[in-house]
């Protein structure tokens, strides 16, 4: 099964061919340092030596694809996280490039059981746990899957999914897969984590993709839109509460704890002050810095305490930022007050009160975004006016999690992966209603 994948956006798409590769609609072979350019004169593929006008798209195929690869310069990773850095990536099969929006898109087009020796090995390190290891295999190739399906049903039907609800009153968003239209998914944190073939050979890596080589999880015979999230917190979460307002059986609440119950729901203000003020024993509590390691990798290792967090800003601070990162003046805020909250405390609707207007923002990515410079660790946070002489000073944010909470808990499962649970077992655990079932 091939797949397409966007790994970058720009104006300029420079890369290294090594290896023989052939472009459909160009005469020759083509190795060797390349950039195709945007101008107002048109789009030129350059080389060292000479430039010349072309037509896109641009599809390069190997001659050889077990020797050939494409090296892309300057790929930013980690978009509008803390993280953000740029790096030049290696990808096997083939390199397309296109236009859209205005500037030039290279796209990835390979074999999904390679894609995925990458995703594993990018979205955490290659040294966890071998159950770890197949589990997210499963859940990796499980989603992927199932936004294919997706985009083929929308595609035959007709219907254009929306993803804002917008009035006076409320600005509600959620953020999908939905935004990309010319390829299957992206190369970033937004669809999953896909750095190239630097990230991907290890006999374990390896052994985790051939062991579950076609498995996904199922719910009644249909594949799963699985989902993780780096730390649930202790909770996870609906899908519905951070997406599209279907319900999916298999994406419900557990509590990440073995064998116990789930207490009291924190979905209202005293159960989340409660929960969050917590520290539960569950899997993701955890600071075995030998677990931790194992799963982050070096760059998501910059964030610290996040099964609890807290984060303080003054009250310039705060309206700056939802000005900035929303494009709503509020005036100077004076208040924010959850409105609704999904099972594991996470904030879906949120009444932000200014001296200019007051609106409810959700869903909880927007609500993430709008106050952090980057992204806030989680939407399940409480709040604390903090006052001085009778002057309203700041307010400081005491949340839980890391990530949307929907799905797999990354830290969680890599933690029952080094207690010894199967990825079996692992799976069973975040998706209690759903079944695994061999697709190829």
């Amino acid at each position: 099964m091939l797949i397409s994948v966007g790994i970058l956006f720009a104006p300029a798409i420079r890369f290294r061919l090594h290896g023989i590769f052939h472009e459909k609609n160009m005469p020759g072979k083509f190795s060797g340092e390349y950039a195709v350019l945007q101008t107002p004169d048109g789009i030129f593929l350059t080389t060292p030596q000479q430039s010349i006008p072309v037509r896109l798209p641009l599809e390069f195929t190997p001659e050889r694809e077990e020797t050939a690869r494409i090296e892309l310069t300057d790929v930013t990773i980690g978009i509008n996280f803390h993280w953000e850095r740029q790096e030049n990536q290696f990808f096997r099969g083939s390199l397309k490039i296109i236009t859209e929006d205005n500037h030039l898109s290279a796209i990835n087009i390979l074999d999904i059981e390679e894609y995925l020796l990458s995703v594993i090995s990018s979205e955490m390190k290659a040294t966890s746990s071998l159950e770890f290891l197949k589990a997210h295999a499963v859940i990796s190739r499980s989603w992927l899957i199932a936004q294919c399906e997706k985009s083929a049903e929308l595609k035959e039907s007709g219907k254009t999914y929306l993803s804002l609800q917008e009035n006076q009153e409320e600005y509600i968003r959620w953020y999908d897969r939905e935004d990309h239209r010319n390829f299957d998914v992206c190369a970033d944190d937004h669809c999953q984590r896909y750095q190239g073939i630097h990230k991907a050979s290890t006999p374990l890596v390896n052994q985790a993709i051939a062991d579950t080589r076609g498995e996904v999880l199922c719910y009644q015979h249909r594949t799963c839109d699985a989902r993780f999230s780096k730390c649930c917190g202790g909770l996870s979460e609906k899908f519905e509460n951070v997406w599209e307002s279907v319900s999916h059986p298999y994406l419900t609440t557990i509590y990440d704890g073995a064998g116990a119950q789930i207490p009291e729901l924190p979905a209202r203000e005293e159960e989340a002050e409660k929960w969050i003020s917590s520290s539960p024993d569950v899997f993701c509590n955890t600071s075995d810095q030998r677990i931790l390691s194992e799963v982050l990798n070096d760059y998501d290792q910059e964030t610290h305490d996040f099964f609890r967090w807290e984060v303080y800003y003054t009250q310039q601070e705060i309206s700056a930022l939802a000005c900035r990162k929303l494009g709503i003046d509020f005036g100077d805020i004076t208040d924010l007050t959850p409105i609704e909250r999904g099972e594991s405390g996470r904030i879906i609707r949120l009444k932000v009160t200014g001296s200019k207007r007051s609106m409810i923002i959700g869903k909880e990515l927007v609500i993430r975004k709008a106050f952090s410079q980057t992204h806030l660790y989680s939407s399940a946070f409480i709040i604390r006016k903090e006052w001085k002489d009778g002057q309203l000073q700041g307010f400081r944010l005491k949340g839980a999690g890391w990530g949307h909470g929907v799905g797999l808990c990354q830290i969680g499962a890599a933690v029952m992966g080094a207690k010894g649970y199967t990825y079996r077992e692992i799976l069973h655990h975040y998706f209690p209603k759903a079944t695994l079932e061999k697709k190829y």
